[in-house]
């Protein structure tokens, strides 16, 4: 049997699932009302009479990350309402916007910004791209949890030990404490799982060689558990006869020498600053052929003119580019009203 607790889950774990979960609750929160009564109000959209815009204001934080926020006033059907809105949106856009209130016909007291309409699909994706990150991560993190939990709780039962190499991938001191994480990257049958284990006082792991400058160990595999247990360099944490121990870390010294491998993890050497700068540059071309696909495909065949952010990307374009692109645009849409970008000098009617 293996010694108990030798599988740990480091603390931090516990701290970065309680905010993902805080942030993914919060962005569902603030967002998702906002979003629902520009949906209704979307299905049969009106804009009232008088209808006034006070406090506008919008900003702009890390280049796209683009948040509004204004009180509205307006009559409708002799009746008078104020109301409060802040939408959040991902745009490349400078300068400021033009918009007004709209409000639902078939329920009055719902009103925003027509700028919440022109872009509620951006405002949606939005949500759920942030919603997948950081509650996929929670998820992640939630499922390595549990995993350790099983883990230790199926160590406490006897089972056949079998021998694996692992990769020490980082290690820690504190005081006397140990602390070291490992992964299942070498073995034959490699899993690419890590755990992390706590070393007592006065133990180090069992280091038996070197790959790619990272210390390699000896771990086992405890039956059927998930993650293999790290092993100590005097076998402390396998319950078993001093003779027993003794027979197996034999051979083990006498095929490192006297002088066995150190409890080092060292980086890889990185790329040269030639590879990097191809990369970059290889990254910056996919973007821009990516942003001009996105924009072709907006104005020959998007739903709607008001797709957002081929609207900004759009409006960006060279004059030629742009002209050509709102040509385009108007021959599906020139009914209706003009997105941005593509609007004369009243803010409404096509260029």
């Amino acid at each position: 049997m293996l010694a108990q607790g030798v599988i740990t889950t480091p603390k931090v774990s516990y701290f970065a699932l309680l905010i993902l979960i805080g942030l993914t609750v919060f962005m569902t929160a603030y967002e998702a009302p906002g979003i629902l009564r520009d949906w209704a109000i979307s299905q049969n959209p009106v804009e009232p009479v008088n209808g006034d815009i006070r406090d506008g204001k919008c900003s702009t934080q890390r280049g796209f990350f683009t948040s509004c926020e204004a009180h509205l006033n307006y009559a409708y059907n002799g009746q008078t309402y104020d109301k409060s809105v802040e939408i959040m949106f991902v745009d490349i856009h400078a300068g400021d916007y033009d918009t007004n209130v709209v409000i639902s016909r078939d329920h009055p007291e719902l009103a925003t910004l027509s700028l919440g309409l022109d872009m509620l699909w951006n405002r949606i994706i939005t949500l759920a791209v942030f919603v997948a990150l950081l509650g996929g991560a929670g998820i992640a993190m939630i499922f390595q949890i549990l995993r350790g939990w099983r883990v230790r709780g199926q160590l406490q039962q006897a089972a056949q030990l079998e021998p694996v190499p692992v990769e020490i991938t980082a290690v820690q001191r504190r005081g006397k404490q140990l602390t070291v994480v490992y992964a299942d990257k070498i073995a034959a049958k490699k899993t690419g799982r890590s755990a992390q284990t706590r070393f007592e006082p006065g133990q180090e792991p069992l280091v038996v060689g070197e790959k790619d400058g990272k210390a390699v160990a000896l771990a086992v595999w405890h039956g059927n558990t998930a993650l293999p247990v790290l092993m100590d360099s005097q076998l402390q944490r396998i319950d078993m006869t001093a003779q027993e121990r003794a027979s197996i870390l034999a051979p083990l010294t006498a095929e490192l020498g006297s002088h066995p491998p150190e409890l080092v993890v060292r980086g890889k050497k990185g790329p040269s600053i030639l590879a990097r700068l191809g990369r970059l540059v290889l990254v910056i071309l996919l973007i821009i052929a990516g942003i001009f696909g996105y924009w072709i495909w907006y104005v020959t065949s998007a739903g709607s003119q008001f797709t957002s952010p081929g609207m900004d990307i759009n409006n960006m374009m060279p004059t030629p580019l742009n002209r050509w692109g709102c040509d385009q645009l108007k021959k599906r849409f020139g009914d209706q009203r003009a997105p941005f970008g593509c609007t004369a000098s009243d803010y409404t009617s096509w260029k």
